[in-house]
């Protein structure tokens, strides 16, 4: 007996239902992009193992999805390191390319090889997916889409408020009420390293205190203490875990905490005009909020950073996140390229709204009406109305054989059809149509055009 097939765990199928709300999510994303002037991209599923690894950190290194060599390449592997023992090695001379990571990384590439081809500042928009070995969970898959929009080669902070006014616009539209859009700043962080004297530690530190929202305070000290944090930097470190009040007050206690670190400061002004500035544009939908401990663990951040948070009552990690990186095009050579980035978690969005039923009933398109087949001459007068009523863009189908009326009728059912239509003798020499009504339960014999008007 022949095994049931399974897909690979982290992933999953999708029926037509679950594709039309997707692409709800995704159009309005994109109408929004495109509205706010981003230009679409697209890069390949896989990338050059060396472009990938080494640019999210250690965690997310282990969390690339290589791709085994095949054929005379396989010769390369190096076999001496198997024998040693060094498997990490080893695995790594069997695979010269991996599935992305994220859609940002590949963007940098993109911007550097196609460098004299742009326009600066460049600002595109990627709406593909994207491969993590993680362990699945809810809302966290192993293949997923992301919606990236990117601005590179500007230093300019009103692409920051753009960007919050983007988040806004986009929940707006997808009538997700009570999002609200977490923001700092990396400087601030590196601020906080350095007055409490583990600057070296910075990559530790961040990646610790990224996990508050997973392993809570204790946790987050335990794992600064087992990443060589000093018990006496984390102490310094423990205002922060208090801070409460408005955005003004957060900024107020900020400043106190890092008056010795010029780089800290310049942190806090950063985000000070970003929130002066939206307070003069009021967000429709979405709340911002300075959350002193967002961290963002990939290492290429340095400037201000966001993380979306679903409605409250949802579980839901984030659903959404970025920031700006000043020198992520370095690492390919083309230095003095800052940008900012934000994405949008497809996904959970989905998750987010199917919970609070807030998806359009009219989302999932659906045949208007379905022709009973009686046989080839009653199929052939049928065709020729199903031909005219697609031309003006009214969805219609045949039953493609002339099955009991049991069956056809059931299918149309099954499917939520709302109108069959019926033709035999009679009707073709009347030139007419019998059309019933699914929900309501009522039949009436009408012309074409009369059908063509119900259907409309």
């Amino acid at each position: 007996m022949a095994q049931k097939p399974k897909i690979p765990q982290g992933t999953r199928d999708f029926s037509p239902v679950e594709v039309a709300k997707r692409s709800y999510i995704m159009n309005t994303i994109k109408e929004q992009f495109q509205l706010f002037g981003f230009h679409p991209i697209e890069t390949p599923s896989f990338e050059n193992s060396d472009t990938l690894l080494g640019k999210y950190g250690e965690e997310g290194d282990r969390l690339i999805f290589k791709i085994l060599n095949s054929g005379d390449k396989v010769k390369k592997a190096d076999l001496s390191a198997l024998a040693e023992g060094n498997l990490a090695k080893f695995s790594n001379s069997l695979s010269e390319k991996a599935l992305k990571y994220d859609l940002t990384v590949p963007f940098a590439r993109y911007v550097v090889q196609h460098q004299n081809e742009l326009e600066f500042p460049f600002k595109r928009y990627q709406i593909q997916p994207v491969w993590r070995a993680d362990r699945p969970q809810k809302g966290r898959f192993r293949e997923f889409y992301q919606c990236d929009a990117d601005v590179v080669g500007s230093n300019s902070l009103w692409q920051e408020v753009e960007f919050v006014q983007l988040y806004d616009a986009v929940f707006t539209q997808l009538k997700l009420e009570g999002v609200t859009i977490k923001m700092n700043n990396r400087k601030i962080l590196s601020g906080i390293a350095e007055v409490i004297g583990a600057s070296d530690k910075l990559i530790d530190f961040t990646v610790a205190l990224d996990k508050l929202d997973k392993i809570g305070e204790d946790g987050v000290k335990k794992e600064m203490l087992n990443k060589g944090i000093s018990e006496e930097a984390i102490a310094k470190v423990q205002p922060l875990f208090n801070f409460d009040g408005d955005a003004s007050t957060k900024i107020e206690q900020l400043k106190t905490l890092l008056a010795s670190s010029e780089e800290g400061l310049k942190g806090v002004e950063e985000l000070q005009f970003i929130l002066n500035a939206v307070s003069e544009m009021p967000l429709q939908t979405a709340t911002l909020d300075l959350d002193v401990t967002l961290a963002r663990g990939l290492n290429y951040y340095t400037g201000a950073i966001f993380e979306v948070g679903a409605p409250e009552g949802v579980k839901m990690g984030s659903i959404g996140g970025g920031g700006r990186y000043d020198d992520l095009t370095g690492v390919f050579g083309l230095k003095n390229m800052s940008g900012i980035g934000i994405s949008f978690g497809l996904d959970r969005i989905y998750l987010v709204i199917e919970e609070l039923e807030l998806f359009p009933e009219t989302v999932a398109p659906n045949t208007k009406a379905l022709f009973i087949n009686f046989g080839d001459e009653e199929a052939m007068y049928c065709m020729k109305a199903v031909r005219a009523l697609r031309t003006n863009g009214i969805t219609a189908e045949l039953y493609p054989s002339s099955a009991k009326m049991k069956k056809q009728m059931g299918h149309a059912n099954k499917r939520n059809i709302p109108f069959v239509i019926l033709a035999g003798t009679s009707e073709i020499e009347k030139n007419s149509f019998t059309v019933k009504n699914m929900t309501e339960g009522t039949q009436e014999e009408m012309s074409y055009k009369e059908l063509e008007k119900l259907l409309s």
